[in-house]
This record gives structure tokens, C-alpha cells and sequence, in this order.
């Protein structure tokens, strides 16, 4: 299975956004990918009221997603905001075409570092794992959990997601910078592989500094988006600036993992 992470910086600004995640889910698709995941935030970067950006998921800024993903015949992740219905907004992760429209709500709110996401996003409450169905060219269904930036820090949602049978794991994230903070984005991905025998694809925002922006005081995005094997291995990877990553894995190889090192038939918590 091949999948793209589309490593970009994203502006206060949907339809300049959307342009973006159009050319670049183009480009993906050129390039053969199957999936191609966006980082959290892909609507509107944080650091700007989100109330008044937020849509439906029937709303035009994820509709013009879906007819993106259909025209260029591949699957689209990209992070969202949604309206809650109590004043805040949801963190929401769009999954679209290739056979499958769902999307999940980040569970686990950036409270943290002097951050209060819970201010202004409602959590969700429910883990979310799609099957994306097999190719018309030929290959294998493939189970993908969902999941968004500070979930990665939670190691319990993603050994429910293997539970509930997904080999690829997908962390869009908006990686807020300061000392360690890249270590800490590495080694977290690296460990939700090991915990699960998984495929863990992390996308990113790019590091606004590379494009002649400041990271203010929200959380940004540091770059560095990476694949990580369940073996807990760096299958590639990208820098601080924006790109386009693209990585083949083998969903088949999670099951052989998981069968030599048991750690999810083994745990007792």
C-alpha cells in the first residue's frame, strides 16, 4: 500500500487551504499513493478563533474535499474543525474516497505546555477505524485508525484501534515547537508502533519558519513527519519544511509482527 503525507503549512485561510490540499493530493496520486494523509489543522492553522471557520461535514469546505479526493480516485485525511453545538468546535479528521466518507473527533485535548484546547474544542469520545476497501487494480482491504496530535501520547487508543483490526495507524498532528519537542514527536510514533505492532503514519505541519512565518504562541507545527514500521523502525521521513513523503508499506507484514511479539495477546492492563 502505497501512502502519501502531504507535509504543509496551512493559513488562517479554508479555500487558500483547500488549493493546497488540491495540488497536492494531485500530486499524490501521480505518484501512485493509495491514501494520502494531511496534518491536524489542515482547514485553518490554530492561532485564530476557530468558531467562525468551523463547518459541517456536509458543509462546502468538506464537500469540496470529497469532490478533490474523488477527482484524483484516492483517499484524502486532513484535519478539519467542526461545529460542537455547545459554543466550541471539534478537531476533526476527515477520512474521503476510495470507497470510504467517515471522519473521527480528537479525543485527547492539547492541555498542556500552558495550552488549553479544551477552551475552545469539545473532545470526542469514540475511537474510529475505517476499512478502506480493495483496489479495482488489485491488493487487499486495508483497517486505518484515526486518531489526531496529542492522541499519540495516549497509548490505550491505539491498542484499541489494533483491537478493532487496523495495521495502519494515522497521526495528523499541528506539533507545537520548544526543547525536545522533535525528540518527543519521534519517540512517541516510534512507541505507538512497538505497542501495537502497526504502521504508524505521522503527517505533520510543516515548520512555519521555513516559509518566512513566526510559530506564535499555538501549536504550529515543527516539520518532521515520519513512517514508522511495527517494529518501531523510521521508514522514512521528511525535514522541517513542507514536502511531499511517499512511502510503501506492506499492511500483511503487522500480522507477522504481531504474531512474533505478542505485546497486545500478552498485556494485562
Amino acid at each position: 500500500m502505497r501512502i502519501a503525507l502531504a507535509q504543509i503549512v496551512s493559513t488562517p485561510d479554508p479555500r487558500e487551504n483547500l488549493a493546497e490540499v488540491e495540488r497536492r493530493t494531485r500530486a499524490a496520486a501521480e505518484a501512485g499513493a493509495r491514501l494520502v494523509l494531511f496534518p491536524e489543522a489542515t482547514m485553518c492553522c490554530f492561532g485564530v478563533p476557530l468558531g467562525p471557520v468551523a463547518e459541517p461535514l456536509d458543509g462546502p469546505w468538506a464537500t469540496r474535499v470529497r469532490e478533490i479526493a474523488a477527482g484524483a480516485g484516492i483517499t484524502v485525511a486532513a484535519g478539519m474543525f467542526t461545529p460542537s453545538g455547545d459554543g466550541r468546535v471539534r478537531n476533526t479528521l476527515l477520512v474521503t474516497g476510495g470507497g470510504v466518507d467517515t471522519a473521527y473527533d480528537k479525543i485527547h485535548m492539547f492541555d498542556a505546555f500552558g495550552f488549553a484546547e479544551s477552551d475552545t474544542v469539545e473532545p470526542g469520545t469514540e475511537p474510529v477505524a475505517v476499512t478502506l476497501p480493495a483496489p479495482a487494480a488489485g491488493g487487499d482491504p486495508v483497517t486505518v485508525g484515526l486518531s489526531t496530535c496529542y492522541d499519540v501520547r495516549f497509548p490505550g487508543l491505539y491498542q484499541r484501534l489494533a483491537d478493532d483490526g487496523a495495521t495502519v495507524l494515522l497521526v495528523p498532528a499541528s506539533w507545537g515547537a520548544g526543547e525536545g519537542k522533535r525528540a518527543q514527536w519521534e519517540l512517541l510514533v516510534r512507541a505507538r508502533a512497538l505497542d501495537t505492532g502497526s504502521f504508524v503514519v505521522a503527517c505533520d505541519q510543516a515548520d512555519p519558519t521555513t516559509v518566512g512565518r513566526a510559530h506564535g504562541k499555538a501549536p504550529t507545527g515543527i516539520g518532521y513527519s515520519l513512517v514508522a514500521g511495527p517494529r518501531g523502525e523510521v521508514l522514512d521521513a521528511l525535514g522541517a519544511e513542507p514536502g511531499l513523503l511517499v512511502v510503501d508499506v506492506d499492511p500483511a507484514a503487522a500480522a507477522t509482527v504481531r504474531e512474533q511479539v505478542p505485546v497486545l495477546a500478552n498485556r494485562r492492563f
